[in-house]
């Protein structure tokens, strides 16, 4: 099972930029079956948050309830998993509490790979975590299917 981070949402329904096409592809495999991927509630609220500054709220909001039905079943967030998330929060100073918690949650689950853009991840040992601009996520498509 494939997290994927807000960073991959957001870039997969996005304009022009570089990591558009690898989002959008890794996307369409989990659409497609071809991966198995998830994501937390709290990743597809943030996602809302960010594209309801670009675009209008429905917008936003279809968008996030297309993820959720898409990604379900959603990874939940232990208590465990919460307190070593704030763990790695005060270990790890470029990591967000969000992300932390989100690196925690992927761990406690055992996932194959957390996909993200932010690089603060790399830090975190033990996370298998992939750039979607890196040649990672190309070996996870690779491997789908």
């Amino acid at each position: 099972m494939i997290v994927l981070d807000t960073t991959v949402l957001v870039y997969a329904v996005g304009g022009d930029h570089p990591l558009a096409g690898p989002c959008r592809r890794l996307v369409e495999a989990a659409g497609e079956g071809r991966v198995t991927a998830t994501t937390t509630a709290d990743a597809i609220q943030e996602f809302v948050h960010v594209r309801a500054r670009r675009r209008t709220r429905r917008d936003a909001a279809e968008l996030g309830r297309s993820y959720a039905e898409l990604l379900s079943p959603l990874l939940a967030v232990s208590a465990d998993a919460l307190a070593q998330g704030l763990r790695l929060f005060e270990r790890h100073p470029a990591l967000g509490a969000f992300d932390a918690v989100l690196a925690a949650a992927a761990l406690d689950a055992g996932a194959e790979a957390l996909v993200s853009a932010d690089r603060a991840f790399g830090s975190v040992r033990g996370l298998p975590w992939v750039d979607p601009a890196g040649p990672g996520l190309e070996r996870l498509l690779a491997g789908a299917g």
